[in-house]
């Protein structure tokens, strides 16, 4: 496999491993504070955090230390909008269902992503191997054994879950569209103060604020805005300028997995027999996409040639 894949590979892996953990943290914080606000703050921290980062590489090597059009320049500002207000519509979407449906449900209809990047690709003009859509139905069968354990039913909750998932397979598709033409670093940071500030504002207008309760929920926050926000989603953008979407979604979706081991080492929670089979399913998914890779747009091959890191 190229050395670049492998490498991105990796990168989502352990942005998995990172956002499945994130579940214990966002469950706490609700505790304290509304969605809206919890997202708005998360996503403030993860921006900011990149703010040093940006400078020193700006000052190490020039304005233009990256691929792409500068940081303030109207294309710039027009992506980070584009790929920001997409990652708010997916969060918010996806939290106000949470209200309305039950955690297992809610797990599962997200996890249709999985299946709508490569459907979606399609219309796009990508092309996708049979182990592309084999992977792709045993990670959302696997999902499905390991969130699902009522009879599914369609509700109110569960059509504003399923309109996010739209969403997250949106961003997968766009991030894998605009990552290899920009500077990864600056257009995480971008997409995560666009979201933040409209998260912010919904939050001023829909929830009350407190101070306290903010204050009481500084852990989760502090973990939702460094870890998930800062450098998980920060790893996805670097990963995914050599990861096909599909490829790069099937990888992120065993979050669900994490989340119900870390659910298992924190919460004590109990992992029966159905939720194990589904994270070696959600496995199995994985390594057949790694085994026989799908088939990889020519604009995705062409950029895999050696180069120089873009995160240095």
């Amino acid at each position: 496999m190229n050395k670049h894949v492998l490498r991105a590979d990796w990168l989502l892996l352990l942005t998995a491993v990172i956002w499945g953990c994130a579940f214990v943290a966002q469950h706490s914080g609700m505790r304290y504070m509304g969605p809206f606000t919890f997202n708005g703050i998360r996503f403030t921290l993860g921006g900011c955090a990149l703010i040093p980062l940006i400078m020193y590489r700006n000052r190490r090597y020039g304005t233009q230390s990256g691929a792409g059009p500068s940081f303030f320049s109207f294309e710039f500002i027009k992506k980070g909008l584009l790929i920001g207000s997409v990652l708010f519509c997916g969060a918010s979407l996806q939290q106000t269902g949470m209200v309305f449906t039950s955690a297992g449900k809610g797990g599962f209809i997200t996890g249709l992503y999985v299946i709508l990047v490569p459907i979606i690709g399609l219309f796009l003009g990508h092309r996708l191997s049979w182990s592309g859509w084999a992977g792709a139905i045993l990670a959302t069968s696997g999902m499905y054994l390991l969130s699902v354990t009522e009879t599914l039913t369609i509700e109110s909750g569960d059509l504003w879950v399923l309109a996010s998932a739209f969403f997250w397979a949106s961003h997968v598709l766009i991030l894998g569209w605009l990552s290899p033409r920009m500077d990864t670093i600056k257009l995480a940071c971008a997409q995560f103060l666009v979201c933040a500030a409209l998260s912010l504002i919904t939050a001023a207008i829909t929830e009350p604020l407190s101070l306290s309760g903010i204050t009481d929920g500084i852990l989760p926050i502090l973990y939702g805005g460094l870890m998930s926000v800062g450098i998980a989603y920060t790893l996805q953008v670097v990963a995914q300028k050599d990861a096909p979407p599909a490829h790069a979604s099937i990888i992120l979706s065993l979050e669900t997995v994490f989340a119900a081991i870390s659910g298992w080492i924190l919460l004590d929670e109990y992992l029966t027999l159905r939720a194990i089979i589904g994270c070696v399913l959600m496995l199995a998914g994985m390594f057949l996409v790694q085994l026989w890779p799908a088939s990889i747009p020519k604009e995705v091959l062409s950029r895999m040639e050696p180069r120089t890191a873009d995160l240095r």
